[in-house]
C-alpha cells in the first residue's frame, strides 16, 4: 500500500492487487501439481497391480473366479465412495484430507503383505479405494481452484498421461517373478513417497471454497503468502454469499440434473470396458488364442500410454462432446468387429485390439477436466466424487464380471458386452451432452 499526506493527516490507499488466477505457472502452481500427479501415479499402479498379483494368488491359493473378480473390483469398489469423500470436502474443505490419506494409503498397502484371507484383503482393498477416491475427487478440485485459468485443462488432461504410466509400470513389475505378497505391498513405495512430498510442501487451502464458505479474508492472506503480496482475489469473490450445505439432491436439481446423468453415463459405461478388459487382461488375450501374451500386453499398455499422448495433442483445441462421442463411437466399433470377426488373422486381431486401447485411452482425458467442467465451485467435489462414483460402480461390474463371462461365454460376448455398454454411454451423451470448452458457463463463473 501507499500513503499521501496531506493537511496534517495521512491517507491509507489500498494497492489494487491482481487476481491470482490470472498469475502465471508459479511455483507453488508447479507444486501443488506435482503433489497431484504423484497421488495419479500411485492409484494408476494400485489398480493395475491387482490383476497380475491375484491372478498368481488365486494359482498358489486356489480360490474362486468370484473371489478373483471381487479383489479386482475392492479398490474400484471404494473408489465408489468418492460421493462421500467429495461431500466431505466441500463440506469441510480440501487441504486436510490430501495431507492424510496417502499415510493411510502407505499403511493398507503394507498390510496386504500379512494376509492370505480373500475376505481381509477384500477389505484391504476397498480401503484403499477410499483413499484413491480423495485423490481423485479432492486433489483435482483444489488443483483446478488453485491453477491459473489459463493452465488449467492443460495440466489437468496431463494427470490421465502419469495416471497411465503407473498403470503401464504395474503390469512390467507384475511380469517380475516376484512373490504376489510383495506386488501388493509394492504400491507402498509410491504412496509413502507422495506423503512425504505434500507434508513438506504443506498444501495450501482452497481459496475458493474459503471464498465461499463466507471466509474470503482467510483466502486473501493464504493467496499472498504463498504466490506474493501483488496477488489477490478477483473482487467479485468478497461478496460470494456463503455456500449452503451441500447433498447429493442438489446435483439432481434443474441446474444440475442434465449435467450430472452425462458425467455419469460416459464415465461409469466407459469404466466398465476400460476396467473390465485392462485388469484381467493376460486372461482375455489368452482366450482370444493370442500366444505371446507379455509381449501382446506390452503393446496394449504401450497403447495406453500412446492414446494419453495423441489425446493431448488434440483435446484442449476440439470441443469436449465430439471428442466424447467420437472416441467412445471407435472404441465400441472396435470390439463389435473383433467380437463378430473370429477368423480375423492374429496379427489384425491384434491391430484393432491397439486401436481400440488408443482410443479408449485417449477417451480418459475426459474424466478430469470434463467432470470438473460439469461443476461450479459450490458443488464440484461433491459433483466430482458422485459420477466417479458411478463410474466405480461401472468398473467394480466389469472387472466383476469380465472374469466369469470369459470362462462361461468366451471372449467374442465379453467384447460385445462391452462394446454395447460403450454404445450405450455414447447414446445418452448424443443426447444431454453440453459443450464446456472455451465457454463462459456458469461453471467459471466463480472461479
Amino acid at each position: 500500500m501507499k500513503t499521501n499526506k496531506g493537511d496534517g493527516n495521512i491517507e491509507v490507499v489500498k494497492r489494487e492487487l491482481k487476481n491470482f488466477k490470472k498469475a502465471p505457472f508459479l511455483k507453488l502452481h508447479a507444486l501443488i501439481y506435482i503433489a497431484i500427479v504423484l497421488g495419479q501415479f500411485v492409484c494408476g499402479y494400485t489398480l493395475g497391480i491387482a490383476g497380475t498379483a491375484f491372478g498368481s494368488a488365486q494359482t498358489q491359493l486356489g480360490f474362486s473366479n468370484t473371489w478373483l473378480g471381487l479383489l479386482g473390483a475392492g479398490a474400484l469398489i471404494g473408489l465408489a465412495g468418492s460421493a462421500l469423500m467429495g461431500k466431505i470436502a466441500d463440506q469441510f474443505g480440501r487441504k486436510q484430507m490430501l495431507m492424510a490419506n496417502m499415510y493411510v494409503f502407505t499403511i493398507l498397502s503394507i498390510l496386504q503383505f500379512f494376509f492370505n484371507s480373500p475376505a481381509v484383503l477384500f477389505g484391504l482393498r476397498i480401503g484403499l479405494g477410499l483413499m484413491m477416491a480423495i485423490d481423485y475427487t479432492v486433489g483435482n478440485a483444489l488443483l483446478i481452484e488453485w491453477l491459473p485459468k489459463e493452465e488449467g485443462p492443460q495440466k489437468q488432461s496431463n494427470l490421465l498421461l502419469y495416471w497411465s504410466l503407473g498403470f503401464a509400470l504395474s503390469f512390467l513389475i507384475g511380469n517380475v517373478n516376484i512373490d504376489w505378497h510383495w506386488l501388493l505391498a509394492s504400491s507402498a513405495i509410491g504412496s509413502l513417497l507422495t506423503a512425504v512430498f505434500r507434508s513438506i510442501i504443506k498444501i495450501p487451502a482452497s481459496p475458493a471454497w474459503l471464498a465461499s464458505h463466507g471466509k474470503p479474508k482467510r483466502a486473501q492472506k493464504i493467496v499472498q503468502r504463498r504466490l506474493g503480496p501483488k496477488w489477490g482475489l478477483p473482487k467479485k469473490w468478497f461478496h460470494v454469499k456463503p455456500a449452503q450445505e451441500v447433498s447429493i439432491k442438489m446435483l439432481f436439481s434443474k441446474q444440475y440434473w442434465r449435467n450430472t446423468v452425462v458425467g455419469s453415463a460416459f464415465y461409469a459405461t466407459r469404466a466398465f470396458a476400460f476396467f473390465g478388459v485392462s485388469i484381467f487382461l493376460p486372461v482375455l488375450l489368452k482366450s482370444m488364442g493370442v500366444t505371446n501374451a507379455f509381449l501382446s500386453g506390452s503393446l496394449y499398455n504401450l497403447a495406453l500410454v500412446g492414446g494419453c499422448v495423441i489425446g493431448l495433442l488434440v483435446f484442449n483445441h476440439v470441443g469436449r462432446r465430439p471428442f466424447l462421442l467420437v472416441t467412445f463411437g471407435v472404441s465400441s466399433l472396435c470390439l463389435f468387429v473383433m467380437a463378430l470377426s473370429s477368423h480375423l488373422a492374429g496379427n489384425l486381431l491384434l491391430i484393432i485390439f491397439t486401436v481400440f486401447a488408443v482410443t479408449l485411452s485417449a477417451s480418459l482425458l475426459l474424466d478430469y477436466t470434463y467432470t470438473t467442467e460439469l461443476f461450479d465451485v459450490k458443488v464440484r467435489a461433491t459433483g466430482v466424487g458422485f459420477v466417479i462414483m458411478m463410474s466405480r460402480v461401472g468398473a467394480a461390474a466389469g472387472t466383476f464380471v469380465l472374469p466369469v463371462v470369459i470362462s462361461v461365454a468366451g471372449p467374442a460376448i465379453t467384447m460385445m458386452l462391452c462394446g454395447g455398454v460403450l454404445l450405450l454411454g455414447a447414446g445418452i451423451c448424443f443426447f444431454l451432452a453440453p459443450e464446456t470448452n472455451l465457454q463462459t458457463v456458469a461453471v467459471r463463473t466463480t472461479d
